[in-house]
């Protein structure tokens, strides 16, 4: 059996608060932050503390590329997804970072990062802007899939995100609650073709903290509708669905910590984040322990297929690094 619970730790190295709540069978994976990043080895001894600890943990990490990649010093800078639609070979370029960025986050221990995203930029939402490959849902098609075909080859699973489109939107959803007030039908013609057309590269997926007033009251990861009957129905998805941080500003709606966690595995979310709150940590570790455990094998698929592969193909790595620099930030 696997735990649902996904939180964070506090820096370099594992303090004793950390390895007491890591202990804990309802805890299933750490994400990894900027604080708990110095330079590659560093990021390797934390990943095989982590895995001694619990050798079944699963170890993820924000590593997109542009302004959201949390290992720097060290490893390659990697475009924005933005900057890649504009390469001139914008399919071999994705391809590329997408293997790239894999590469490199395997080899320090790193099952995987949340990416890519597949949002569509509709020039509203400054927090998607760069990180979306376009406005074009066959364009994100066509370099979303790129993307992670070239995870895919390095041996990392992937993560679409954030279902069904978080893109229309002016808001925030760290800071608030965003509305995105379009019709069903509206979001079936644009941003929900992304996923719909890439639902077979996708082995996890993260939906919006956003409310879709005209099709259900709760945000997308707290909804039975979108996650249950498009997600899991309609799209015929399989995979793992993450949640995105129950900290954040757009997951108040669902209540307290203790609510929100409820609410997100009621609706269907296989695994829920808690970030940057230990306090509210420990209050959905405390609710998940009077829930069922999620059976290990829906999880079996975001292990990375090669763990501990601290050594890369240097020739390979060095021709996607040649290649991927070339593109402007």
């Amino acid at each position: 059996m696997q735990g649902s619970l996904m939180l964070d730790v506090e820096g370099f190295w594992l303090t004793a608060e950390d390895r007491a709540i890591l202990r804990q069978p309802q805890v299933g994976g750490v994400i990894l932050f900027s604080r708990n990043i110095e330079h590659p080895q560093q990021v390797a001894e934390l990943c095989r503390s982590i895995r001694q600890l619990r050798p079944d943990m699963l170890i993820a990490v924000d590593q997109e590329g542009g302004r959201v990649q949390r290992l720097r010093r060290g490893f390659t800078r990697l475009p924005s997804m933005h900057a890649i639609a504009a390469a001139d070979d914008p399919v071999t370029a994705a391809l590329q970072a997408g293997w790239l960025m894999a590469a490199e986050v395997l080899a320090v221990g790193i099952d995987f990062s949340f990416a890519p995203v597949l949002d569509l930029d509709y020039g509203h939402n400054s927090v998607i802007g760069h990180r979306a490959f376009g406005k074009d849902p066959a364009q994100v098609i066509r370099l979303g899939g790129a993307f992670m075909d070239g995870m895919r080859r390095a041996g990392m699973a992937t993560v679409g995100k954030h279902f069904p489109g978080h893109g229309w939107v002016a808001a925030d959803s760290h800071f608030d609650i965003p509305v995105d007030e379009r019709s069903l039908a509206s979001i079936r013609t644009s941003d929900l073709q992304t996923f719909a057309g890439l639902v077979g590269r996708m082995d996890g997926v993260m939906p919006a903290h956003i409310i879709y007033s005209q099709v259900d009251e709760q945000p997308a990861g707290f909804s039975r509708f979108w996650l249950q009957q498009v997600l899991r129905a309609e799209l015929v998805f399989k995979g793992v669905i993450f949640s995105d941080d129950l900290s954040m500003a757009g997951a108040h709606v669902a209540g307290d910590m203790r609510q929100r966690t409820l609410a997100a595995i009621s609706a269907g979310c296989d695994m829920i984040l808690v970030c940057n709150d230990r306090a509210g940590a420990e209050q959905s570790l405390s609710c998940l322990q009077q829930e069922k455990a999620l059976p290990a094998a829906r999880l079996a698929c975001m292990r990375a297929r090669q763990l501990y592969s601290e050594t890369i193909d240097w020739p390979v790595w060095s021709r996607a690094r040649q290649l991927v620099q070339k593109i402007p930030a």
